[in-house]
């Protein structure tokens, strides 16, 4: 019997671990705006497009979160990104897309 024990040990501690898997981002509450399109409790990252006449894209965070317009990298020194606490709203005529977070 006290074999059987022994053997049941390790897989008894493997069994009370924490997942490695990574907790999935929390879904913001109320609208993004980004140029005509409009996502509901968005969660994640959205694509910016910019007009092919270079006109600024209106961006509205209507949501609980925080949003980061990621800037592009291969500038020399990169733009810094432009963050958007709940409630604000921007044009921009930069930007690769926008992170929800």
């Amino acid at each position: 019997m006290r074999r059987i024990n022994r053997l049941l040990t390790p897989l008894a501690k493997a069994a009370t671990r924490t997942s490695a898997t990574p907790a999935q981002p929390a879904t913001a509450s109320g609208f993004l705006t980004i140029g005509s399109t409009t996502y509901i409790n968005p969660t994640g990252t959205y694509p910016l497009f910019h007009a092919a006449d270079g006109t600024p894209t209106p961006i509205v965070n209507d949501t609980d979160h925080p949003i980061t317009v990621i800037t592009e990298s291969d500038h020399s020194p990169p733009p810094a990104d432009l963050i958007l606490a709940p409630g604000e709203r921007t044009e921009t005529c930069r930007g690769d897309c926008v992170q929800v977070g």
